[in-house]
């Protein structure tokens, strides 16, 4: 197989991968990857989200009004710009993404199980660290 066959198949079967698991989720998809970039980054903007996103500042922004209504995030003014309102995960927050995640992990397990058989799961283990290398690559690209 030569690396651009590789690369291709690599990419669908992750990315089906990831619809997949995605569909466990009981939460928006935006919902969820505002409150997983506030959790591992800190207090952000709407634009700083909207950009990590790739998404439009409507789109972030419409994400951010239901988790404030919600409960999930809060808001403060910017330190430095008092035009701006720095947002924050709440413990709230912080719950709801731990069982999204948690959701998603058992849900993958259960796959796993069902799926591979005992040298297949070893196989998938060795690999992860190879995948968490190149993901790392990637987002520093």
């Amino acid at each position: 197989m030569n690396d651009d066959v590789l690369a291709e198949e690599l990419r669908q079967a992750i990315g089906q991968l990831v619809r997949a698991v995605r569909a466990a989720d009981t939460m928006p998809p935006g919902e969820a990857a505002v409150l997983g970039h506030l959790d591992r980054g800190g207090p952000r903007t709407t634009a700083d989200l909207a950009h990590l996103r790739g998404v439009t500042h409507q789109s972030a922004a419409k994400s951010v009004k239901e988790l404030l209504g919600r409960g999930l995030v809060r808001a403060e003014p910017h330190p430095s710009d008092g035009r701006k309102l720095l947002l924050h995960i709440t413990e709230a927050g912080r719950a709801c993404l731990r069982t999204e995640r948690e959701r998603r992990a058992d849900w993958l397990n259960t796959a796993i199980r069902d799926a591979l058989g005992p040298d297949e799961q070893r196989q998938l283990r060795d690999c992860v660290p190879l995948l968490t290398r190149l993901a790392t690559r990637i987002a520093g690209t």
